[in-house]
């Protein structure tokens, strides 16, 4: 298949326009996405093309949005409900958390909630403390969710395409740092499995186990450690639930050094819940102690001197490697 330079944002709008041609069941639910096209343009050109009754304008409540799209899933529609941004999932938390993730089990299997609830999240901009979390952790923490989180266009595009028709809520994280960044998106079908991790680097020494836009801080450790003689291997986590355990063990058996690399906050986070599966079921493999990257445990400062001190930098993770190989 010939391949195309694009956009993670138009990547995802692609697998949007392209599920709502080919499902009329699939339907856009949230504040300001209509007309208007989205407040970052995340859903510009569907309203034109699908209408009012398919891109749907909603008041400025979020339980209100995510129960009403739990009412449409149950009733036969897959909702795509749009969240403007991450930190605002608090004030549909309990929808999603009490409700959404607990339908199938409640009903013995009665009713499912084939929903998505995407959501943009992460630092830049200078939008301060109450638009710039990354709260991935709090919903991976609950049974029923599914988790994703693409690092890049071509996965962001098949995982919308795998969540959108799932047949269980499906969480969508959207790195905002990432919209702009460009990357081949095949062209035709394109779907990622949910719940399968990739290795985007071969390596021999040192595994780096990275969520997210930290897929790219990542890789380009790796490319200036290769300079050093240190051979980092990349995984890029890709979906938080399912977890695929199978690649993180395969990889960090293989190099015997594993760092965790996430933008969401150190404290009770995803760095600790993938280094304690490590250190617990790769301990025999392991030369040195699981180290983890994250963002410090404050509120994000408004600052822009400050804003880029709560995020895991390229030295910060390139001095990890180096202390986990011995050479700091």
């Amino acid at each position: 298949m010939a391949e195309r330079q694009v956009t993670f944002k138009d990547a995802v709008l692609e697998a949007l326009a392209e599920e709502m041609r080919a499902d009329p069941s699939v339907v856009l639910i949230g504040e300001d996405i209509g007309a208007a096209g989205g407040v970052f343009l995340q859903t510009k050109g569907l309203f034109e093309e699908f209408g009012a009754s398919r891109v749907i304008d909603t008041p400025i409540s979020e339980s209100a949005i995510v129960g009403m799209a739990i009412g449409a899933a149950m009733t036969g529609l897959r909702p795509v409900v749009e969240i403007m941004f991450g930190d605002f999932i608090t004030l549909g938390m309990d929808q999603l958390v009490n409700q959404a993730a607990k339908v199938r089990y409640m009903s013995a299997g009665g009713f499912t909630v084939p929903l998505v609830l995407r959501t943009a999240i992460g630092v830049g901009g200078n939008l301060g403390p109450q638009h710039s979390q990354s709260l991935h952790a709090w919903v991976a923490h609950v049974p029923g969710l599914k988790v994703v989180m693409p690092s890049n266009a071509a996965d962001a595009k098949g995982l919308m395409k795998a969540a959108i028709r799932d047949g269980d809520p499906v969480v969508f994280f959207e790195s905002r740092s990432s919209y702009n960044t460009k990357g081949p998106v095949s062209d035709g079908e394109h779907v990622v499995p949910i719940g399968k991790a990739a290795v985007t680097r071969e390596g021999r020494n040192v595994s780096i186990v990275a969520v997210g836009a930290m897929v790219g801080v990542a890789l380009q450790v790796a490319e200036r450690l290769a300079g050093e003689d240190i051979s980092v291997e990349v995984v890029d986590v890709r979906s938080l639930v399912p977890l695929d355990e199978g690649t993180i063990l395969k990889s960090v058996k293989k190099t015997s050094r594993a760092l965790v690399l996430d933008a969401g906050y150190a404290q009770f986070g995803v760095t600790g819940e993938i280094a304690a599966l490590i250190a617990e079921q790769a301990f025999d493999w392991l030369d040195a102690p699981v180290m983890r990257l994250a963002a410090p445990n404050v509120p994000i400062p408004f600052s822009r001197t400050l804003e880029p001190l709560v995020i895991p930098s390229r030295d910060q993770a390139a001095a990890k490697v180096r202390e986990l190989m011995g050479t700091r």
